[in-house]
């Protein structure tokens, strides 16, 4: 109750500080490269996402804006996307289902993005994101044709899946009890491809995937191995995201983006290039409305 409580307070006093980007001007979609930004979007974090997107697009010309509708969308809610977003497309979760994977909890986003990077490099954008500084590293990725993901800690490099769960094995805290990526890691030594296949511990709120570099046959085989093993658990919050990390680490070409310039906002640093606004902290000060405020600022001008 006393979480839900400081969070409906810290939402108001981010919105009242946000609040401006709604008179700014549109995101204009003219990328030279085929790059499409992809969210999924709830009714709460409308205010949330305009800032991520506006952040972003200042950095990373894009062709295709796509959010996935949560099914909370408002019909002002759509309208005031399509005002700032020239072109967007908003789809709805329901088109992105598949019966081998999980329903909810951010899978059909997933779906979604292995259909559209068929076609072109996609990047998943959370809307509690925001771009402080020039992503020289995304640029260079999406130039490359490399897929990437935010790391977890310093120098972290993909790895081969079986030394994940190995590690993860070692822990004496591991139970059923356990959060759904934990307890997936530890059992991927029981899958039959754990020897070749790969893995990185990112996190699913900002990743980029290069074109081609996914499929929904392997998700679908992935997802159904895996709830072979834990059960009911992978149905939990937080199995997509144990998906975009085996997605990622086993593309033809990835890399981790430098930690802690591309950081979630329990370990930032006065260098971040990229702030990842988690629960734990996004409404703790008042760092996350600052820096609204300065978006919805330097939006009102030229792109760097």
């Amino acid at each position: 109750m006393f979480y839900k409580l400081k969070d409906k307070l810290g939402r108001y006093m981010f919105n009242r500080a946000a609040i401006g980007i709604l008179a700014t001007p549109p995101v204009t979609l003219n990328g030279d490269l085929a790059v499409t930004v992809l969210s999924q979007l709830q009714h709460k974090d409308l205010l949330l996402y305009l800032i991520a997107l506006k952040s972003f697009s200042r950095y990373i010309p894009m062709q295709q804006v796509v959010v996935i509708n949560d099914g909370s969308l408002t019909r002002n809610d759509r309208s005031i996307l399509q005002s700032h977003v020239n072109g967007i497309q908003i789809r709805n979760a329901a088109e992105f289902r598949a019966k081998s994977c999980p329903q909810g909890g951010c899978w059909e986003r997933l779906l979604a993005i292995a259909k559209f990077s068929q076609h072109g490099y996609v990047i998943q954008l959370d809307a509690d994101t925001i771009t402080l500084g020039t992503p020289d590293d995304v640029v260079k990725n999406i130039a490359d044709g490399y897929s990437f993901t935010i790391g977890t800690w310093d120098n972290q490099t993909i790895e081969p899946m079986a030394t994940c769960s190995q590690r993860v094995r070692d822990r004496r805290d591991v139970t059923a009890a356990s959060h759904v990526q934990m307890l997936a890691e530890a059992a991927f030594a029981d899958l039959q491809d754990c020897q070749t296949l790969r893995y990185v511990r990112g996190c699913a709120g900002f990743a980029g995937f290069s074109a081609g570099s996914m499929n929904t046959e392997f998700i679908s085989y992935f997802s159904s191995a895996m709830e072979l093993l834990i059960g009911e658990k992978w149905h939990a919050w937080g199995s997509e995201q144990v998906m975009s990390n085996v997605l990622v680490a086993n593309a033809p070409k990835a890399r981790v983006l430098p930690h802690p310039l591309y950081s979630d906002c329990l370990k930032m640093t006065s260098d971040n290039r990229f702030v990842h606004f988690i629960g734990d902290c996004r409404f703790k000060s008042n760092t996350y409305r600052t820096f609204a405020r300065q978006v919805t600022k330097s939006s009102q001008t030229s792109r760097p």
